[in-house]
Parts: C-alpha cells; sequence; structure tokens
C-alpha cells in the first residue's frame, strides 16, 4: 500500500499551473523530486526561530525548535509538525533505499529522512530537507 496514491493530496494543480506558480528550481525540487545542491539553501544554516511551510502549498510543516546543525548541506529536523504534515514513502532511485519525505497536503517533495545516525536528537531521525522546498515564517 502507498500512502502517496491512497491519501490523495488536498492542493490539486495541473503541471502547468505548478509551473506557473513555482520558480524552476522550485518546481525542480518539490514537483520533479530534485536535490539542491548541498550548502546552497537560504536555510541550511538558519537560526531564526519560527514554522518552516511548504513552499508549494503553504502548509506548516517543521519548527525551528526541532532544527539542528547536522552540517550535511542541507536543514535538518529531527521531527515534522505533529499529525500529518508530512508523508513518508520509500525511494528507491539512485541505487539506494531510503525513505522520501512529502508534504501531505499538496505531495510535493521535500526531502529524505535518516535514521540511527548518531546525531543524538531526541528521535534519533534527521529530516533532510531542501531549502528551496520551504518558506520560513519568522516568529514574532
Amino acid at each position: 500500500m502507498d500512502p502517496v496514491t491512497d491519501t490523495p493530496p488536498k492542493v490539486v494543480k495541473s503541471d502547468e499551473e505548478w509551473r506557473a506558480q513555482l520558480t524552476p528550481a522550485e518546481y525542480q525540487v518539490l514537483r520533479r523530486a530534485g536535490t539542491e545542491r548541498p550548502f546552497t539553501g537560504e536555510y541550511t544554516d538558519t537560526k531564526t526561530e519560527g514554522v518552516y511551510s511548504c513552499r508549494a502549498c503553504g502548509a506548516e510543516l517543521f519548527r525551528s525548535d526541532t532544527k539542528f546543525e547536522s552540517h550535511c548541506g542541507w536543514p535538518s529536523f529531527f521531527s515534522p509538525l505533529a499529525g500529518d504534515a508530512i508523508i513518508e514513502r520509500t525511494d528507491v532511485s539512485m541505487g539506494m533505499k531510503r525513505v522520501e519525505v512529502l508534504c501531505a497536503t499538496c505531495h510535493s517533495h521535500l526531502g529524505h529522512v535518516f535514521s540511527g545516525e548518531g546525531y543524538g536528537t531526541p528521535t534519533d531521525l534527521r529530516y533532510c530537507i531542501n531549502s528551496v522546498s520551504l518558506r520560513l515564517q519568522p516568529q514574532e
């Protein structure tokens, strides 16, 4: 059973609508499961407090208090927001088995989640998320 196909997105747009809304870089990552180059994203080293939302649909995904320095080249979080903010599915591309992270609201690609890497986080998870997939709303 694939949770992505079993749970339809709440935000549905045509490919043309996504292309019109997103920049080419955003479209490549969010809608084509691309990956931005490491250490190039605007949120890699950000320490600003706030909420990270999906750049495609605006759904809240992560909070800054779960962000940590992993030195991997992408923003890393140890937990998404409670509830059903994200969907995880098996990804066997690139000749390896990984767990892809998608926005539950629009099914856009966000990044991948890894476990057991020894970062000492409360969940022992690293949600490795592309900056271009996110928009930070600073805490007021």
